[in-house]
C-alpha cells in the first residue's frame, strides 16, 4: 500500500544516529544520502521493499511531529519489540505511553512499544501474537 514514509528532522545527523540504531534492529542497512537542489538533506533507509526517509524540511521551516500520528514497525517477536524500545531510548528517543509489553486489543493480543524520536515523531513497534 505504501511506497515510503518520510518524517522531518531539525538535526539530520542526530536523527541519522537514532535511526541507524533503531532501524538496525530490523536489519535495515545504512541509508542513501541525497542532497536536493534546494540544499536540504534526505536519508533513505531501504529494507524488504520498504523505504523510511528522514528529511530536512524543503520549505526551510522547523520540522514538527504529527499530533495524533504514529508510525508502526512490524516486529518478528516480542523480544524484537523490547530491543526496538531499548535501542530507541539508548539513542536519544523518549518512552511514550505505557511500558513495552503484551496488550489485549480489538485485533487480539499484541506486544507493543511506543517511543518518540529526537524530533518528537511517535513510533510504535508491534508484534501480533498468534
Amino acid at each position: 500500500m505504501f511506497s515510503h514514509i518520510m518524517v522531518g528532522t531539525n538535526d539530520i545527523e542526530r536523527s541519522k544516529k537514532f535511526y541507524d540504531a533503531v532501524l538496525g534492529t530490523f536489519g535495515a542497512s545504512a541509508p542513501f544520502r541525497n542532497v536536493a537542489s534546494t540544499g536540504h538533506t534526505r536519508l533513505f533507509y531501504r529494507h524488504e521493499n520498504s523505504t523510511f526517509c528522514i528529511s530536512e524540511p524543503i520549505n526551510g521551516e522547523q520540522a514538527t511531529s504529527a499530533n495524533g500520528g504514529t508510525i508502526g514497525f512490524t516486529c518478528s517477536s516480542p523480544e524484537q519489540v523490547q530491543q526496538f524500545h531499548a535501542t530507541a531510548l539508548a539513542h536519544g528517543g523518549q518512552a511514550a505511553e505505557d511500558p513495552p509489553g503484551l496488550r489485549e486489543g480489538a485485533m487480539g493480543p499484541m506486544h507493543l512499544a511506543y517511543v518518540r524520536d529526537p524530533d518528537g515523531n511517535k513510533l510504535c513497534a508491534i508484534y501480533r501474537a498468534a
